[in-house]
């Protein structure tokens, strides 16, 4: 009978300590808090008329920056998705404008750790410019108060490989011959051909460079604003293999 009852006895203390146990655990600077402690406030703010127009090109460009080093960390901004939904419904001043590939590999707003309100986010295979792009670049900056415009390219992009292959297929055809200028502006005396992975990458910033001359070329509005220095136009290549944008000079 006294050997039911320690063992019982032991039994519960074991229970106790386990359960105490799971009630604590080790924060980031090594103190413990209770599991049932109030989490970390989340981000509810959106960006404001006020704070945009005090943002420079330069200040954008380090906190896109920024906010890559924390992507690639796994370090992101926690959120409150839907109070920032309800406080950006009446108005929006985003802090630039990404053209992007439409790849579903390169999650914008999670690359540069932005949230909702932070970024317009242009896309379509290639990152190519043309009228409409054109127009919404515009309206981001000129109307909105963007003040980067930022293409967006990246490694193993099956439209530029495609472009550097020539590939024919409905109205895939004519859409890579939007990229096919920068596919014969390179400079190259090795295999041109889609599995030579070093051609494949100097197209990719080829194109990204005449995006931008294009943009430059087509768009006085755009280019007067850089010209004034009210905006910056620059690219960027995201590297799948890692999460890192490399800026372009």
């Amino acid at each position: 009978m006294v050997k039911i009852i320690n063992t019982t006895i032991v039994a519960l203390v074991l229970l106790t300590v386990t359960s105490c146990q799971q009630e604590m655990k080790p924060n980031k600077t090594g103190t413990e808090n209770k599991v049932s402690d109030e989490p970390a406030a989340l981000v509810e703010e959106v960006l404001s008329k006020e704070q945009q127009e005090a943002l420079s090109p330069d200040d954008v460009i380090t906190l896109l920056k920024d906010g890559n080093k924390r992507f690639v960390n796994s370090d992101l901004t926690a959120r409150d998705h839907s109070k920032q939904v309800r406080n950006s419904t009446l108005s929006q001043y985003p802090k630039a404008i990404v053209l992007s590939c439409v790849d579903s590999r390169v999650p914008v707003e999670d690359v540069f750790d932005r949230g909702i309100g932070d970024l317009f986010v242009a896309r379509v295979a290639g990152n190519f410019v043309n009228e409409d792009i054109l127009g919404s670049m515009e309206f981001a900056c000129k109307v909105s108060g963007s003040k980067l415009i930022l293409v967006l390219g990246h490694e193993h992009c099956g439209a530029v490989k495609a472009a550097v292959d020539d590939v024919k297929l409905g109205n895939i055809t004519s859409m890579l011959q939007k990229i096919r200028p920068a596919v014969e502006s390179v400079v190259y005396d090795g295999e041109r051909n889609a599995k030579n992975q070093d051609f494949v990458h100097m197209v990719c910033e080829s194109n990204i460079r005449n995006s931008i001359a294009q943009i430059r070329l087509n768009s006085p509005i755009l280019k007067d604003m850089e010209d004034k220095g009210e905006i910056k136009i620059v690219g960027g290549v995201y590297d799948m293999d890692n999460g890192k944008v490399a800026w372009l000079d």
